[in-house]
């Protein structure tokens, strides 16, 4: 079982963002949006920063995937 964030990068081209603006918004690193980029864990205190910063839930920017489906 995998985190998904596909969800989170159709979101940025939808409301025009680059991920450097995603960092200045939601005040995270860039060492944490790479995190983000390969898929890899990160705290849920990040995922809520995100979702503040533009104004979604998380269900809006992520997804579990099956390792089946990560292929």
């Amino acid at each position: 079982m995998a985190i998904s964030y596909k969800r989170l990068w159709k979101l940025l081209i939808d409301k025009d963002m680059k991920k450097r603006d995603l960092e200045k918004t939601a005040g995270i690193s860039h060492y944490t949006v790479n995190k983000l980029n390969r898929g890899e864990n990160v705290t849920t205190d990040v995922l809520a920063k995100i979702c503040l910063a533009l104004n979604c839930t998380m269900d809006d920017i992520m997804e579990v995937v099956s390792d089946d489906e990560k292929s």
